[in-house]
């Protein structure tokens, strides 16, 4: 059953008073005393919110203008976005935790390599410019570019030894970022703490399920702020966007996540990444999908296979909060899995009460790329569940295939 936390936390706009720190304790769905890192986490829910704010900005300017769409080596997009949200939110970071460091997905080379560049680090420079809280001294395109080179590969390098820092997504799912208000993109960042995820913050601007409130906004954008503290729980709150990108959290409640009560296998509603299809994962071996949302709880055959673009984080956040029951993901040899698509849904999931881990039903250790903390090397590929079905599924997994 939902709990609903009445909490005040209505933000008029992206504007805040003098006194942050006591705002920002607002913002919390739980009281302070219960977490350990609740200033962190605060400056992480504002950053995320002021993300979520560029990005609905500058998604309206790429409707008429797709020249700041780019492509990467690797053929992913990339958009003035995700280099936006990325210099915002390391700067944010930078002013409180100066000596945290931040692993994140972009850097400056593919800009500074660009022949348009410097249209392109204006253009990234005028979008970070207008969100960026607290901004105490005049802001230059050379720091926007330190910025988002903090959490590039070559700014930091790690060893053996336990470490804090932070792990971003600037946008999960760009494809979704790109395709339209019905494909689903997040702005995701965890805090890492000696090898354990210890909060999280996603921000999904178009998220439609669930909404919390009948309020009128307008026909104002909606979407949805999901946030996680290991031992306090996972909790969601609505936000809405209006015509100037600025914020407003609805109805000052939060909504407390929890996965879904499934508990029988073929009565699951399960995901999968978009680049792989239901014959690659093992338990096609026993069952064959629909993608007909019936009443499926006479058919032992088929499972409902829900269609969710783009990227894995959207996965993640649905599985915490309860419209998905499963989602699976197989590893492949020519791709790599990041840590940022995974570090931030890893708590939101746990603290709902779900469970994460490899194919052989392991932990994800996020600590396997020593140097870099970037890769994760999940053992056959990654199971996200709610806990109650999880070890049926490993062991249907170890059944069909060897993994190494």
């Amino acid at each position: 059953m939902a709990v609903l936390h009445s909490w005040c936390s209505y933000l008029p706009r992206c504007n805040f008073p003098q006194n942050r720190h006591l705002i920002r304790a607002s913002l919390l769905p739980f009281p302070v005393e219960e977490a350990k890192y609740h200033h962190q986490l605060s400056v992480a829910i504002e950053a995320v919110q002021h993300a979520c704010c560029l990005c609905v900005d500058v998604k309206k300017s790429l409707l008429s203008n797709d020249r700041w769409i780019l492509g990467k080596t690797d053929q992913t997009p990339v958009t003035v976005a995700d280099f936006g949200v990325q210099a915002l939110i390391s700067l944010e970071l930078k002013r409180e935790f100066p000596t945290i460091p931040l692993v994140a997905e972009e850097d400056s080379a593919f800009l500074r390599s660009q022949s348009s560049s410097n249209i392109l680090v204006d253009t990234i420079f005028d979008a970070v410019s207008g969100k960026i809280n607290g901004q105490d001294e005049d802001l230059s395109t050379d720091d926007v570019l330190r910025a988002i080179d903090r959490g590039g590969e070559d700014a930091i390098s790690f060893d053996e030894k336990p470490a804090t820092y932070w792990v971003l997504d600037p946008i999960d799912g760009t494809r979704g970022f790109l395709k339209g208000s019905d494909a689903l993109y997040v702005v995701g960042l965890a805090l890492v703490v000696e090898g354990e995820v210890v909060l999280g913050v996603m921000g999904c601007p178009n998220w439609l399920h669930d909404p919390l409130t009948n309020t009128d906004y307008n026909n104002a954008q909606t979407g949805v702020i999901m946030v996680a503290h290991v031992g306090c729980g996972t909790w969601a709150k609505s936000i809405s966007f209006d015509m100037g990108s600025s914020v407003y959290l609805l109805e000052s409640i939060w909504k407390r996540c929890f996965v879904d009560s499934c508990e029988v296998l073929q009565n699951g509603r399960f995901c999968i990444p978009e680049s792989q299809t239901w014959d690659l994962i093992p338990l096609s071996n026993e069952f064959g999908y629909t993608t007909e949302n019936l009443d499926l709880t006479r058919d032992e055959k088929r499972i409902l296979l829900l269609q969710a673009c783009c990227g894995s984080l959207c996965k993640y956040l649905m599985v915490a909060s309860g419209r998905a029951s499963v989602f699976i993901l197989r590893a492949r040899t020519k791709t790599i899995i990041k840590a940022w698509d995974h570090a931030v849904g890893i708590i939101c999931v746990q603290e709902a009460g779900g469970q994460v881990s490899d194919w052989d039903g392991n932990q994800l250790n996020l600590a396997a790329d020593i140097e870099g903390r970037r890769i994760i090397f999940p053992s056959g590929g990654v199971i996200v569940s709610n806990g109650t079905l999880h070890a049926e599924i490993v062991h249907i997994i170890s059944s069909h295939t060897s993994v190494s």
